[in-house]
């Protein structure tokens, strides 16, 4: 294999020594800058590995409303987060979801809005998406192959996420990144025709090891295809890779550069290298719920604070209490960890 993983060990986690009172650290030091905003629980897909082919889906009335999300997000941009993402659920379900980017551009501190998507309506809306000041873009594709994609998704829409993909390099999104689920036995055969895509219309791929949020509950450690075997067939069926040179210590991707030239991968390697000490991300859900971590299982509930009439201080302490309360990492890897109870559809990607 020509690439390896680093350990992930000691983290630049930025200057501490101005405006400390005005920023989200945690009790291990881990400063905290990126908001990612679920808008919805709903999705037009049902992939086998993250929710059930029939669900209840949440009531929309239950969903906080655009104002409800900006006076939040603008709350958190006072306590340093200056990155936004918007996930779901699908978030291009979401009526409108261009006007709320729009929203969000004009907060003062606020530097930079993506978004994750399935990719299936991305043709439509890309576009508007940009106009409305979106720059960045993840688009969820898990094999070229069409047949294997219903099998995954148990829906159609393959040509249209790759239209939708081509779309939005076609209006100005640079790069585009493919997230790629990898699951040992499943998706081995998927890897190599995912990194050539994405080589061939300079789009960033990243492997995502198979985390603990499935829709049943039939995650083992057996069944992840770990970073370190994808960058082996990828070394084998492409060329050699190296870790790239101005890889983002506090990303959640490892990245590595094809030595020919041509194009980056990435790897989440949640589960075999957990980036947990370098995190800085906090999650509101749809119904308005704040988590300081993917697996958390507590929640804060901001909704009711938004809808009953607390004031923005009320709402900041609320957001500083549970950043603090923040634990070391996720624990998958040991007899300790509890899987949340909520799937990821309804978590926020």
């Amino acid at each position: 294999m020509n690439a390896s993983l680093p350990i992930l060990n000691d983290f630049d986690l930025g200057d501490r020594s101005t405006a400390a009172d005005d920023r989200l650290i945690d009790s291990f030091g881990r400063v905290h800058n990126n908001l990612r905003i679920s808008v919805t629980d709903r999705c037009n897909v049902r992939c086998v590995y993250c929710m059930p082919e029939s669900v209840t889906f949440m009531q929309r009335s239950d969903l906080l409303s655009f104002e409800e999300i900006v006076r939040f997000a603008r709350v958190a941009a006072g306590l340093g987060i200056d990155k936004i993402r918007l996930t779901g659920g699908e978030p291009l379900v979401r009526r409108d979801l261009p006007k709320l980017v729009a929203m969000l551009a004009e907060i003062p501190g606020i530097k930079d809005i993506g978004l994750t998507t399935n990719g299936v309506l991305l043709a439509d809306l890309a576009a508007d998406l940009w106009n409305a000041g979106l720059r960045r873009i993840n688009v969820s594709l898990d094999t070229m192959n069409p047949v294997k994609f219903a099998e995954i998704t148990r829906r159609p829409g393959f040509e249209r996420v790759i239209e939708g993909i081509l779309k939005a390099r076609e209006v100005g999104f640079d790069p585009v990144k493919i997230n790629a689920l990898a699951i040992k036995n499943f998706t081995e055969e998927e890897v190599v025709p995912l990194a050539e895509f994405a080589r061939a219309n300079g789009l960033e791929i990243r492997f995502i090891e198979y985390m603990p949020l499935d829709e049943v509950g039939r995650w083992r450690r057996s069944m992840v295809l770990f970073a370190a075997d994808i960058l082996e067939l990828l070394s084998k069926g492409i060329g050699p890779l190296a870790p790239a040179t101005d890889d983002d210590p506090r990303a959640p991707a490892l990245e590595y550069d094809y030595l020919d030239g041509r194009g980056r991968v990435g790897m989440i390697a949640s589960v075999s290298r957990p980036f947990c000490m370098s995190c800085n991300r906090i999650r509101l859900t749809a119904d308005g719920k704040l988590r300081n971590c993917l697996f958390a299982v507590e929640e804060t509930d901001v909704k009711a604070l938004l809808r009953g009439g607390e004031t923005d201080e009320t709402i900041a302490r609320a957001v500083r209490e549970s950043v603090a309360g923040k634990h070391e990492g996720h624990e998958i890897n040991s007899a300790r960890f509890v899987k949340p109870e909520r799937l990821m559809h309804s978590i926020g990607g």
